[in-house]
């Protein structure tokens, strides 16, 4: 029912930033989540960072602070800036969406994947 639009991936060296963006199509009303994960080849995908309808904010730990998210209501979005970037944060990055139903169960859609690779 929400598509998910992301976009900023690329390619960068060490140390270089990226900003992540991701719009949803509607304005989603209910409680919710939105965050980032991540998918290495030949690992499994694991959670960057994710921020609710009231602002909290969880991360990976090993971030070590390099990332940060944000989101823009007015425009349905949630972005992803990452810093200091390493080349093991080279992955699929997938924005998702996680809300509460009127049956207190969770919806979930997914984005469908930017690239970011990081090496010299």
């Amino acid at each position: 029912q929400v598509e998910l639009g992301e976009s900023g991936g690329g390619s960068v060296q060490p140390g270089g930033s990226l900003r992540l963006s991701c719009t949803a199509s509607t304005t989603i009303f209910a409680f919710n989540v939105m965050g980032w994960y991540r998918q290495a080849p030949g690992k499994g995908r694991e959670m960057v960072a994710t921020v609710n309808s009231d602002g909290r904010t969880t991360y990976l730990d090993s971030l070590k602070g390099r990332f940060s998210i944000s989101r823009d209501d007015a425009k349905n979005t949630v972005y992803l800036q990452m810093s200091a970037l390493k080349p093991e944060d080279t992955a699929v990055y997938y924005c998702n969406v996680r809300f509460l139903t009127e049956t207190s169960d969770w919806g979930e859609y997914w984005g469908q994947g930017t690239q970011v690779t990081v090496s010299s």
